[in-house]
């Protein structure tokens, strides 16, 4: 599709795009089908932390023995939830943080008889949120986030005015955000308020590349249509892939960062790969069916003229 040699990489694309096109396709049905089932099973698409359910979250400073402490609660009947902090330089842990739906002062008594002294300011943290304060707080932001999905398609359909590319950029979007989500529940990952805020910045992400590739697609006609693609690739993936390189070596090696930094650098990292499919197979080649069929029509009138 490169204007040096538009002819060698066009016959390649045109034979194969239509495949392309939809295998994110087929992926985001098995996303969609799997977060109904889970649904089903939990009553909600995704797995939520305290911050979001409610419940009580547990700082303890110190070397800690996080699987006795673990497998000494559960045995008392205590669903938690366990994570640690390290540090960065050493790998040492400094701290676990200990989640569940009860009470303060239900779990922590249990927690000193396991470790054997009282928790106090100054080796522990305790924080309480109400589930009627999270349930409020959840809701907001998945209205959020709802709100922010359907400006963004007003806004491409205005951009564009037509509506086959304008669906192209909000499936690819739409998708951008449920396979990520999908992959999260199949982890077993809870969802923080920092994870839906993520969610949020994918929809950046991926109108950005998805309005460069439609804006080149649909208006720089002095390049024929695989170029223009392929000058729109060039660009785009070159941003995608930046991104990745910024989130992923801060998920993988900066072990000291909270949970709620790590993850906001998953989901984006999960929904960027997303993006990349979605954007570059999906919406490319839904692009490519629309313009050509479009150019066609204009030639065969122009002939009949």
């Amino acid at each position: 599709m490169e204007e040096k040699n538009p002819t060698a990489e066009k016959t390649w694309y045109d034979k194969y795009y239509k495949i392309l096109l939809s295998i994110p396709v087929i992926i985001l049905i098995f996303c969609l089908v799997y977060l109904i089932i889970f649904y089903q099973q939990t009553g909600d698409i995704i797995l939520k932390d305290t911050s979001l359910s409610g419940g009580t979250a547990i700082t303890l400073t110190g070397d800690i023995d996080s699987e006795k402490l673990v497998s000494e609660l559960s045995a008392e009947g205590f669903e938690v939830n366990l994570r640690k902090l390290t540090d960065f330089a050493t790998g040492k842990q400094l701290a676990v943080i200990v989640e569940s739906s009860e009470k303060p002062e239900i779990i922590k008594p249990k927690i000193e008889e396991i470790l054997g002294y009282t928790l106090t300011n100054e080796n522990s943290t305790i924080e309480f949120t109400g589930s009627t304060l999270s349930s409020s707080f959840y809701k907001q932001l998945i209205f959020a986030l709802i709100a922010s999905f359907i400006l963004m398609s007003l806004v491409v359909f205005f951009m564009f005015k037509t509506f086959i590319p304008g669906i192209a950029i909000i499936f690819a979007a739409f998708s951008d955000i449920v396979m990520p989500l999908a992959v999260l529940d199949y982890l077993g990952i809870k969802i923080s308020a920092a994870g839906i805020a993520a969610f949020l910045m994918i929809i950046g992400y991926s109108v950005d590349d998805n309005v460069l590739l439609t804006t080149r697609a649909l208006k720089k006609k002095e390049l024929v249509l695989n170029a223009r693609i392929y000058s729109a690739f060039k660009t785009g993936i070159f941003m995608t892939l930046t991104a990745l390189l910024s989130v992923l070596p801060a998920f993988f090696i900066v072990t000291g960062l909270p949970d709620s930094f790590r993850q906001i650098f998953l989901i984006l990292a999960l929904g960027l790969t997303a993006d990349i499919f979605n954007t570059w197979m999906t919406n490319a080649g839904i692009l490519k069916w629309y313009v050509d069929r479009k150019e066609k029509k204009v030639a065969g009138a122009s002939n009949i003229k």
